[in-house]
Formats: structure tokens, C-alpha cells, sequence
């Protein structure tokens, strides 16, 4: 079953930003990577805006690199700030992972 719509929009900024983190990708690698993940099959529509967003914010920068057959791709990579942001992403999902795991053992305690 693929994540509806509204849930990947809370978490597919902070997706992008970790796959990132793991090595410099282009932006059709970065759609396939995320569908061989399990978040389904986003738009390219969805993923490139995002991308630009992102560039925007400062938390990744885009490098065009020849392919030597074909047109240059643009490599991102996270800048010291999408690092942060990500570490803060991080700590939030965290946070919602376990309370949702409380929520379904029924612990109110932790």
C-alpha cells in the first residue's frame, strides 16, 4: 500500500534531505531511490519543486556534472545547513515514531 498524499508531504522533505546525506544523486535517481524505498511513485512534478525549495532555503546546492553521453545532470548535496536541518528532522520523527508506538500499545507514560 502506498502512503497517501497528505502523509508524504509532512515527511518527503526530510526523505530527500537523508537520501541526500547518504551521497550527491540527480533528481531522476532521487525518484527512483525513493520508489525502490516504498514511498511509491511520486511525480517528478512533486520531487523537482522540492528540490528548487530546497535550494532556495540554502539546504542543498545543485552542481551540474557532464554524463559523457548526454546532457549534464545536476548532482544535490547538502549544505552545513540541510545538515542541521536534517539532525532536527531527525529528532522529530523520533519523537512521532514513538508516540505513535505508544498510542498503539496504549502507554500514555512515556
Amino acid at each position: 500500500m502506498q502512503p497517501s498524499s497528505q502523509m508524504l508531504k509532512g515527511i518527503l522533505e526530510g526523505a530527500i534531505l537523508q537520501i541526500i546525506q547518504q551521497g550527491d544523486i540527480y533528481g531522476y535517481a532521487l525518484h527512483e531511490k525513493l520508489a525502490a524505498l516504498g514511498f511509491g511513485d511520486i511525480p517528478e512534478g512533486t520531487i523537482y519543486p522540492l528540490l528548487l525549495k530546497l535550494q532556495r532555503n540554502k539546504l542543498i546546492i545543485g552542481v551540474r556534472r557532464p554524463t559523457g553521453n548526454g546532457p549534464d545532470r545536476k548532482y544535490y548535496h547538502l549544505t552545513d545547513e540541510g545538515e542541521k536541518t536534517l539532525t532536527i528532522f531527525q529528532q522529530q520523527w523520533h519523537q512521532l515514531v514513538q508516540a505513535m508506538t505508544n498510542l498503539n500499545q496504549g502507554d500514555e507514560s512515556s
